[in-house]
């Protein structure tokens, strides 16, 4: 469902506003989602989540995983240093 809503955040009109206030019920988040994210993930065509699977709790063995939003390619590497010439 997070995917759908940066899709309509991406979209930017009335109505796609209105359909994410409709389902996050958040004024902040309807914003966020229309401000930040869409901006963030502008140039890219899908796949704005990654699931983690976390493993199971003790209590009633239920799978649990985190959700998390994808950065952008140039943000997640770190640039590494050219290497020294050595003379």
């Amino acid at each position: 469902m997070a995917d759908k809503m940066v899709t309509l955040g991406k979209r930017g009109d009335l109505h796609a506003r209105r359909q994410a206030a409709a389902y996050v019920r958040e004024r902040d988040m309807v914003g966020k989602l229309f401000g930040e994210l869409s901006e963030r993930y502008r140039e890219r065509a899908g796949g704005y989540t990654r699931i983690v699977k976390s493993g199971y709790p003790i209590g009633d063995n239920a799978p649990m995983s985190i959700i998390e939003f994808v950065r952008n390619a140039e943000t997640e590497k770190p640039k590494r240093k050219a290497p020294a010439s050595k003379k």
